[in-house]
Formats: C-alpha cells, structure tokens, sequence
C-alpha cells in the first residue's frame, strides 16, 4: 500500500502535516476528509529507497539529520507496545502516530507499509541502513526468530541510550579544552600577524645587529602575514591525502595500528575497542544470535582492521572447534584478564554476562582516563601559551634593553 504525505487543514482551519497510507492518491484524500481535516497538497513517497543520484534532495541525505537518541527512543515505545500485547501492525501504527520528527515519522510508515504487505520487520528495517544499523537489524532479526522482539527491542533501546551517554560524557570533557585551543591558537595568530610587525617594525629600521630571538620572531611574523593563506592550503592538502591514503587497504591497516600504538591515545582507543566488542557482542547473544554471526557482525563495529583480523581467526578457530578465549589469547590487542574473563564466562554458561562485565570495566577506564587526560591538558596549554607569549616579550624586550645601554 503507498503511503502519501499531506499538508491539511484541520477543523480550526491550522496547517498539518503527516502520513497516510492508502490505495490510491483519491483514497488518500478521501481518508484524510473522513477523519475531518481537509486536504490541501498530498503526494505519494515511495516505501522503497530511492537512488541518490536520481534526486538531490534523497531520503538517504535527509536521513543523516536523525539523531541516534530519536531512533532509541522510538525503539523503547515499540517495544513496550509490544509488550503490552499489541500486534506488530498496530504497534508501528501508533508509533508513526506518536512521533514528531517528520524523517523518522515517514520511515517507520515505510516499514509498516513494508511489515503489512508480508514482510519481516527486520527486513523492512535493512531498506533503511541510514537509520537502523547493521546490529540494529540482526538483533531485531533474532528477536523475530526466537519470538521475544519486544525484550531485543528493550535491550537495543538501552544499549542505544548507553552509548549515546557515554558520547555525551566525551563530548562535554573535551569541548572546554578543544574550545580554549582555538580561542588560543587565534590570539597567538592575531598577536604574530598583526600587532608584533608594528613593534619590530621600529627595529629594523634601526638597521642595528638584533638578538636571535628578535630575528625569528621578525621572521616568522613576516612569513605567517605573507603567506597564512599558504598554511592553510598545505593544511587542507595535507588532509586530503592523509584521508585518501586511509581509504587503501594498506594505509588503512598503516593508520589502525597506528590508532592503537600512539602513546597517550593509543591504550585509551584501545580499550574503546574492547568495551564496543564486549558490549555489542553480549547484546547480540542474549538476543539470541548465533556466536560466529555474533562475530561476524561485531568485526565491523570495532571499526579497526588489525582488530577485525584477530575476531575473523577467532571465528575459524570456533568453526574448527575451539572455544572463542583461545584464539583471543594468542592476540596482543587483547589482555589477559578480557581472554580469562572470556574463558570463565564459557565455562560457566555466563558468556553475556561476562561480556557485560567486560564492557563495563572498560567503559568506566575510558571516561577515567580522558577525564584525566582533560584535566591535565588544561594546565599544558596554559603552559604552552605561557612560554610562546614569553618568548614574544623577551623577543621585543632585547632590543629595548641594548638600546638603553647604548644610550648610557
């Protein structure tokens, strides 16, 4: 059945807007008048995706303003109205009625479009990869296949809203330190550019031997007004190629490990890694997904290749027979006591619970340690400012000091 989007006028002659599904493009109309709004503009929006590139402004364009918090919270309220026991159908029905954001409202129309004509949900989901993720959709898959949707629903609403209060925690720590960076870094650029020429413009008209210091900051003042706009295109050029050479396989592989090896980063990116697999490995498992799918699934959200390659052994390894802490073990990325937790969690039948444990524990040294990572770059880039502002006084101040000493 096609669904149409309207804009009406209702009883108190106030503009809505919405979604309706119908027949026909006369059915639609009719519908919208028997339930006392009149029409004034409805067109049809295809319940399948559209090609990209046949219209500028395409679904999957608009979909990258839906917020991932939007998508959790329309994930908790199908899941407690199927919980309450109401069919699928009539569910997705009263979801689209409850929702506000007009790209998500027309979404969930197209799946319930896609639901009510004999489709699964977790197909009618996949038709929508902008919005529901690769995770997302196995889990819901799994949920249909065991019969328990609304409790994988449940779970991926809170893993959802985990992972978006985790984000939320690491945006607010780093927003002060990166804010007084750029507050910085454009004072410093102000003060080199334009206010030091003017000063050592009185020292080179002198034609008198300078100090060192005085020459270089002459220097570098002369080549950061003459030629910022060179900065910044080396800078912009400098990006593109670093991105383009990450998107081969060999730069890819080149900057991961670079990812994990760098010191300060390198550990916390780490065990960013460990928490996402041990979180999303355990989810897909209490909702019933197979490990090696489990797996499968997980490679690609770890997003990094040397990682990738270690579960991808870990998934022969297990289809040869092995259990999954083996494999683990012979890894350096992954630490003794996540491949003893592993084991344990085998042993005792407990694996997700484990899982969780692992996710947990890393979860919590992650936020430790870009806390303290914040804490102290507040004091350094002090420091650092401290010693450049420093270096721009005495710059100034030499020249002004042999001038009275001459004069004496």
């Amino acid at each position: 059945m096609p669904v149409y989007e309207y804009t009406a006028l209702n009883q108190s002659g106030k503009n809505v807007n919405g979604i309706i599904d119908a027949d026909s493009l006369v059915a639609a109309r009719q519908k919208l008048r028997g339930s006392g709004i009149f029409p004034v503009d409805v067109k049809e929006t295809s319940a399948k995706p559209k090609d990209p590139r046949s219209s500028p402004a395409s679904l999957s364009t608009l979909l990258k303003r839906i917020k991932p918090a939007e998508v959790s919270i329309a994930t908790r309220q199908l899941s407690i109205l199927l919980g309450a026991g109401v069919p699928l159908v009539g569910s997705l029905d009263a979801l689209v009625s409850q929702i506000t954001n007009p790209l998500i409202k027309k979404i969930m129309a197209e799946v319930k479009e896609s639901v009510n004509e004999g489709n699964s949900l977790a197909l009618a989901l996949s038709q929508h990869p902008k919005a529901f993720s690769n995770v997302y959709v196995n889990m819901v898959r799994a949920g249909e296949a065991s019969g328990s949707l609304d409790v994988v629903l449940d779970r991926l609403a809170d893993l959802g809203e985990h992972q978006q209060a985790l984000k939320g925690r690491f945006q607010a720590a780093l927003a002060y330190p990166v804010f007084m960076f750029l507050i910085g870094s454009l004072v410093l650029f102000f003060l080199i550019t334009f206010v030091v020429p003017n000063i050592t413009q009185i020292f080179s008209d002198m034609q008198a031997a300078l100090p060192v210091p005085t020459i270089v900051l002459i220097n570098v003042s002369n080549f950061l007004k003459s030629f910022w706009w060179l900065i910044l295109i080396g800078i912009a050029c400098g990006i593109v190629i670093i991105k383009r050479f990450i998107k081969t396989p060999k730069g890819r592989y080149f900057w991961d490990e670079a990812k994990l090896r760098i010191p300060i980063l390198g550990p916390i990116n780490s065990k960013i890694a460990l928490g996402r697999f041990g979180r999303t490995l355990g989810s897909l498992l209490q909702a019933g997904v197979p490990l090696i799918s489990a797996l499968q699934i997980v490679r690609n959200i770890v997003n990094n290749v040397i990682l990738a390659d270690v579960i991808d052994n870990a998934v022969e390894e297990i289809q040869a027979g092995k259990s999954l802490a083996s494999p683990l073990a012979e890894s350096r990325w992954f630490p003794s006591i996540v491949v003893q937790m592993i084991f344990v969690g085998e042993q005792s039948g407990a694996l997700e619970k484990m899982l969780g444990k692992i996710a947990d524990t890393y979860e919590r040294d992650v936020e430790s340690n870009i806390m303290a990572m914040t804490s102290m770059l507040e004091p350094v880039m002090i420091l650092a400012m401290g010693v450049i502002i420093g270096f721009i006084v005495v710059s100034i101040l030499l020249p002004i000091f042999e001038m009275n000493r001459m004069i004496q």
